[in-house]
């Protein structure tokens, strides 16, 4: 028996991945029930009492001798002798990937795994959305008496960021994320995004420009049936092909888009691909990342456009980021600018393929169309205003394009260890008096956007055909990790 002291209850030992997460999957369950229950009750004015209803917990202990495994793992593995832990949530959501990280657990170190009932409450609000709404001060007050609600102050990235300071008797981190911050992430997706988290695929493409869109929508309306495409999803949840189950939600397209509206291409084990407008900005990059990264998709890609710093450059050349120059500020205080933010080769090499294999250049012919370089991310959009004040900085860093996004995206990736790059399209060259103007612009977005789309779609068909044992790479993970991947 683990001792996960004060954290936990119950614990019952299991061997078999998938029972333990049968085990999970009632906790939780039957949490959800209770909190249910009990709302009916309060809302009905019926008898009002406390309710405990708390998430699933996983614990595994090991020793010395437990922790022979092959180097080359990046996750799934244990680093340190010692007791782990973690609570866990949604398990309808996250069952293929719980039973993964459990089953390499169990078939590494020959241990069993626990499981049992967290000290965790579940907060009200991430299992009745409509219990927030319209409802008075005084009922606030009369809820936080009987339900748990949201506390951030136990919701933070310390785990992920390698700032979490531990007490000695508490259990390791064995996933980067607490139940309550997957939770509070999956609310917000389902907010920012207009399509609930369920319908996000684990190949994520990123953009700043509404025409990829446009374009994604005609693809994935396309391959609906074909290469185990089995239904594209737009916001409100509008799901093609239409479902004949009379009791699945068909959704309604909202009036408005929202902020940033995201669009599914879905597989039947999830490793379909979506692509997320973000709009423009690191804080918009920052903000959709941070709650993408609780999916742990296998791969996000930024597909956007950017402005050339070369004379050499052409309109509608692609740059392939090998290095950032982190000017966008909003990660400094998570991921401080002087820590590095390496290339993650499997996906560089994925994305010069398909690259060539869109474009049809191959060797010093690509070179005409593609140069890879580094990418300078920016907070202010109207930098070219600063031009005096950036020429020289911008020309020590050897930067080739520069963006509002990529930099942010790349970074928050390596912070939760989410295998990223960038595939850039230049749209201007404002040092050269290259602008992007109304007649210009439309022939070259009409000739370039789909190619430059279906470069990042091969991209993704790339990675997913490798599998994502290729893909996550070791120099994402530091060491002293979480198991989980």
């Amino acid at each position: 028996m683990i001792n996960a002291g004060y954290l936990a209850r119950d614990l019952e030992p299991f061997t078999d991945a998938d029972a333990a997460l049968e085990r999970i999957q009632q906790i939780y369950s039957d949490s959800v029930a209770t909190l249910r229950t009990a709302f009916r009750e309060v809302a009905t004015g019926g008898r009002r009492r406390e309710v405990l209803a708390t998430y699933p917990y996983l614990g595994i202990s090991a020793t010395h001798s437990d922790l022979h495994v092959d180097a080359r793992l990046s996750y799934g593995v244990l680093l340190e002798p010692g007791t782990y832990g973690t609570t866990l949530t949604r398990p309808d959501l996250f069952a293929r990937y719980y039973r993964e990280q459990i089953d390499l657990l169990l078939k590494h170190h020959r241990v069993p795994v626990y499981v049992g009932l967290s000290d965790r409450r579940i907060p009200l609000p991430f299992v009745i959305e409509e219990s927030v709404i319209d409802i008075t001060e005084a009922d606030l007050r009369a809820l936080q008496q009987h339900f748990a609600l949201p506390d951030l102050s136990a919701t933070d990235d310390a785990i992920a960021n390698g700032t979490q300071v531990r007490r000695p008797e508490d259990p390791r981190p064995l996933s980067l994320f607490t139940a309550e911050r997957v939770d509070y992430s999956l609310a917000r997706l389902k907010h920012y995004s207009g399509t609930s988290p369920e319908h996000f695929q684990s190949f994520v493409l990123l953009t700043n420009y509404q025409r990829y869109v446009d374009e994604f929508i005609r693809f994935g309306h396309a391959q609906i049936g074909q290469d185990g495409y089995t239904g594209f999803v737009e916001p409100g949840n509008v799901v093609t092909p239409t479902p004949t189950d009379a009791d699945t939600p068909r959704g309604v397209a909202p009036h408005y888009l929202p902020q940033m509206p995201a669009y599914h291409l879905k597989r039947e084990n999830g490793d379909g691909i979506t692509l997320v407008n973000i709009g423009v900005g690191p804080s918009n990059a920052k903000t959709i990342t941070d709650h993408l990264a609780v999916l742990r998709p296998h791969c996000w890609i930024m597909v956007g456009h950017c402005a050339g710093l070369r004379r050499s450059q052409l309109l509608g050349d692609y740059v392939l980021a090998h290095g950032y120059v982190r000017d966008d500020q909003v990660l400094d205080h998570d991921l401080p600018a002087w820590v590095q933010v390496p290339p993650i080769a499997e996906v560089q090499v994925a994305l010069q393929e398909a690259t060539e294999t869109v474009t049809g250049l191959h060797g010093q012919e690509l070179k005409t169309r593609l140069r890879t370089g580094t990418v300078a991310t920016v907070d202010n959009r109207n930098w070219e205003l600063r031009f005096n004040e950036l020429f020289g900085r911008l020309n020590m860093t050897r930067a080739i394009a520069v963006d509002m996004e990529s930099a942010t995206i790349a970074a928050n990736g390596f912070r939760f260890r989410v295998p990223y790059g960038t595939l850039l399209c230049v749209s201007d060259k404002p040092l050269h008096g290259e602008l992007k103007l109304g007649g210009m612009a439309n022939a070259f977005y009409r000739e370039r956007v789909s190619q430059h789309l279906r470069v990042g779609l091969e991209t993704m068909r790339l990675l997913r055909e490798r599998g994502p044992s290729a893909l996550h790479s070791r120099k994402l993970r530091g060491f002293d990790e979480p198991a989980f991947r």
